[in-house]
């Protein structure tokens, strides 16, 4: 039986999202107010009446043109190991967008594909012939992963080229750091930590750093520490307003949905960074840090803190988000993979995101004008 697709309101696609074990905060009703540029709906999947799935879409305006870009973020939230999963739950989205004026449609399936142990991934840096993760012996494969592809290939869905971070180039990271929580103590948790992290955090505690939760009125001071980031790592920075909607919008929704620690040291902040939680899910989102005083090692102090408050919050996983596929030394990213290695994580390979061109002309001028602007 096919199933409807509709508009449902946000309270009850946040009571859908509520009732399950793990979504991304991309697919909340609350993350479409944080992205102003884009216009939001919650869609929901019906089967007899009853709400089976839900996603958060976003639609952007191709410029000169009613038409949009529809874009699930890693979603939706539907059986993706339906065996019937483009004919009953993806066909029947595909019109739905369509009858909103999408000329073309990006989603990112919450599917994880491989997992590479820490050991697995510290071996593979160490590896002078290993260049890319995706090359490395994973430590787990998910065999469903490779038949969902497959499915969406044949049905005329095509993986998208990770792009940048700004406009129509909204990809999320396909290769993200984890460290699962479900049934571990604390000090299972700490006793998984390498021996430098272990060492740092002990540095830190003995050089007085204290790490404290912050509100609204501290986002400046975390702002400052994020640009000279952004400076340091090459990154371009997202504006003050942008963590200030952030805000406002997530904690709307739920009062704890967003954190903000910094972590200080004689009066100093040096370090400072956001906490988001959706259920049983908590990620580290956004990490800043200056180069002063590095050496009281402040972002191990204040990861281990937020650590500790998602496994207070009953996290079943710690997420670090982002991490770089390539192995490279002379790549900037592989300190920052180092970083969440001693974390004593894995790294979690997800399928990657998916484009259905239903325009294929404004597809393709899509891809060109993208071209350009990078």
């Amino acid at each position: 039986m096919i199933l409807t697709v509709r508009s449902i309101t946000r309270d009850e696609h946040l009571a859908f999202v509520e009732a399950l074990p793990s979504a991304s905060h991309m697919q909340i009703p609350a993350w479409g107010d944080v992205k102003p540029d884009w216009r939001a709906e919650s869609v929901g999947w019906f089967e007899e009446g009853r709400l089976v799935g839900a996603g958060l879409v976003l639609f952007r305006p191709l410029p000169k043109l009613r038409k949009y870009l529809a874009y699930l973020p890693e979603g939706p939230l539907v059986d993706w190991f339906a065996p019937d999963l483009v004919e009953r739950w993806l066909e029947p989205m595909l019109a739905h967008l369509k009858a909103r004026g999408a000329f073309s449609v990006k989603m990112g399936p919450p599917v994880v594909v491989r997992r590479w142990s820490a050991d697995a991934v510290k071996a593979a840096i160490a590896d002078p012939d290993a260049h890319r993760l995706r090359d490395a012996e994973a430590t787990s494969h998910e065999p469903r992963a490779v038949d969902v592809a497959d499915r969406l290939r044949r049905a005329g869905w095509l993986r998208a080229e990770p792009g940048g971070e700004d406009g129509f180039a909204a990809g999320q990271p396909r290769y993200v750091f984890q460290v699962p929580y479900a049934g571990r103590s604390l000090e299972e948790i700490h006793g998984g930590l390498n021996q430098q992290w272990r060492r740092n955090i002990k540095k830190a505690e003995k050089a007085g750093v204290k790490v404290a939760r912050g509100g609204y009125e501290d986002l400046p001071a975390f702002y400052t520490l994020y640009t000279e980031t952004a400076e340091r790592d090459r990154f371009i920075p997202r504006p003050l307003p942008y963590f200030q909607r952030m805000w406002t919008a997530l904690n709307a929704e739920h009062p704890d949905r967003m954190r903000l620690y910094l972590a200080h040291h004689d009066g100093d902040v040096l370090a400072a960074a956001t906490m988001l939680t959706v259920g049983r899910h908590v990620w580290y989102s956004y990490g800043a840090s200056t180069s002063r005083k590095r050496e009281v090692q402040p972002n191990n102090a204040m990861q281990w803190r937020m650590m500790c408050d998602a496994h207070e919050l009953g996290a079943g996983v710690y997420d670090l988000r982002g991490i770089t596929d390539t192995l490279e030394d002379s790549n900037h990213l592989l300190g920052l993979l180092r970083f969440k290695v001693g974390t004593g994580g894995e790294a979690v390979e997800y399928l990657g995101e998916w484009d259905f061109p239903l325009n294929r002309l404004l597809h393709k001028a899509l891809e060109l004008y993208m071209t350009r602007r990078h």
